[in-house]
């Protein structure tokens, strides 16, 4: 069996708080993980390459999660890095988001 100590050494923390800070940085990654499978497998089954919808949801989740996880771990580079994307991803959503409600209107 392994012991706490030995997971908390790998993952570079040294309690339960911090541990559960490195959970919602990987949560985070693994959502940024996901939009691109999304968008992969999207442009496979159309032979184009198109991103969906989802793409920019799970852009923006995993954009906030590590937000919060660089703003925790005080990291000024991965925190200006995850903003500017939070604001990109924000507002492709709108751009969508508007196209479709002047579609809807016409």
């Amino acid at each position: 069996m392994i012991a706490i100590e030995t997971i908390w050494s790998f993952l570079g923390v040294d309690g339960w708080p911090e541990f559960w800070w490195v959970v919602v940085g990987l949560a985070g990654q693994l959502l940024f993980t996901a939009r691109f499978l999304v968008q992969w497998i999207a442009s496979e089954r159309t032979r184009r390459s198109v991103i969906p919808l989802a793409f920019w949801y799970f852009s923006l989740g995993g954009g906030v999660v590590l937000f919060s996880y660089a703003v925790h771990r005080g990291d000024p580079v991965f925190i200006l890095g995850q903003s500017m994307g939070i604001v990109i991803y924000s507002r492709n959503l709108w751009l969508i988001h508007a196209e479709r409600r002047r579609g809807a209107a016409e």
